[in-house]
């Protein structure tokens, strides 16, 4: 089993980048999609970016162009750089194996807080 850490979370102002950091521990990390994940306050958590082992990417529409999901599968990390924020994304990001659009199941870590201000 996989367990994740996520961290770099922050309070910018719109326009401004972050760059979010998930680490892995646990076996067979090399044989899963990783998800970066998001909820923000009385909505449901949903898919922003996904990444294979080999590196092939998928986007939320509304972080295409914006967003880059990148992978370390040495290092066992899978990052987010975040760049032209908008207060839109603020929220909790996680990050887990692949869950679907919604991101189900309940073994999830404690996130980090992404705050952008307008």
């Amino acid at each position: 089993q996989v367990q994740f850490v996520e961290s770099g979370g922050g309070s910018v102002q719109s326009g401004g980048s972050l760059r979010l950091s998930c680490a892995a521990s646990g076996s067979g990390f090399r044989y899963f999609v990783i998800g970066w994940y998001r909820q923000a306050p009385g909505k449901q958590r949903e898919l922003v970016a996904d990444i294979s082992y080999g590196g092939a990417s998928n986007y939320v529409d509304s972080a295409k162009g914006r967003f880059t999901i990148s992978r370390d599968n040495v290092k066992n990390t899978v990052d987010l750089q975040m760049n032209s924020l908008k207060p839109e994304d603020t929220a909790v990001y996680f990050c887990n194996t692949y869950r679907g659009v919604v991101g189900t199941g309940d073994d999830w870590g404690q996130g980090t807080q992404v705050t952008v201000s307008s």
